[in-house]
């Protein structure tokens, strides 16, 4: 026996479909916030700035001493200097007048702080990948085409890819990779080899860098190096917009840049 329909239900409409849910904005869509810096390399990053900022002055203060730089094993008065050097004024060492003692004892805790930091910051970034994920450069990327794009972009004041904002470019790859993985442990050996009771236990530090004169003389152009990056960087903070470039260092997450900014 056929199944009695319901007039009312045979006349009232089909519900209408749902309405498709909002689409979630891309993670790198242009205006909107991807995570970009680690906690890890955000205290890292402002613990240096710090850091170095005091070295720096400390070591200038502590170059007063003798401001002449050799090759060989020791460096005197005699010898004739491959670099000599002026005074550096008041405003630009610590502390801002000369005492020798003083500025080596700022330079030094602040180099443990330093050279331990560095140390933390490379075990954390191989164990979270940043180092994989970020900083390695491939083959492709060092072709002199694509070089030669990397640089065009930058000169056009166009720093990241639309298609991946969040990833370094190459040249941003060269430059963190010169400074972790040279200019820092460069500078760090090389002022442990200068101190006496490091050079006393381990003399092959000296021998390393070919006498403590060479190292004194590596270990400045070592800070000349960190300086050059440190300009350069800060130059392309103020190009890129130091509020988002600074504020992602703060809280992490960056800015996309809306369509042709």
């Amino acid at each position: 026996m056929d199944a009695a329909i319901d007039p009312v239900a045979e006349q009232m409409p089909e519900p209408a479909p749902a309405p498709a849910a909002t689409e979630a904005p891309a993670p790198h869509a242009a205006g909107g916030y991807i995570y970009k810096h680690l906690l890890t390399t955000r205290l890292w990053h402002w613990v240096n700035v710090v850091t170095v900022f005091i070295m720096i002055g400390s070591g200038l203060g502590i170059l007063n001493a003798h401001p002449h730089l050799y090759w060989g094993l020791h460096g005197a008065q005699p010898d004739t200097p491959w670099l000599e050097l002026p005074h550096w004024p008041s405003w630009a060492t610590i502390p801002a007048n000369y005492n020798l003692s003083l500025s080596r004892r700022w330079h030094l805790f602040f180099a443990l702080i330093l050279a331990f930091g560095l140390l933390g910051f490379m075990i954390t970034s191989l164990i979270n990948r940043h180092f994989q994920k970020q900083l390695v450069i491939r083959p492709s990327e060092l072709t002199p085409s694509h070089l030669w794009y990397d640089i065009k972009e930058h000169l056009a004041f166009r720093f990241h890819d639309p298609k991946n904002p969040g990833a370094f470019n190459v040249l941003q790859k060269i430059a963190y990779a010169t400074l972790i993985f040279v200019l820092l442990p460069v500078i760090i050996f090389t002022g442990l080899g200068m101190s006496p009771g490091i050079n006393a236990s381990m003399p092959w530090i000296l021998d390393l860098f070919g006498g403590r004169a060479s190292a004194r003389s590596i270990h400045f152009l070592a800070m000349c190096g960190i300086i050059g990056f440190i300009v350069v960087h800060l130059a392309l903070v103020i190009l890129a917009g130091p509020i988002r470039e600074v504020g992602s260092m703060i809280t992490g997450y960056w800015k996309v840049p809306e369509e042709g900014h």
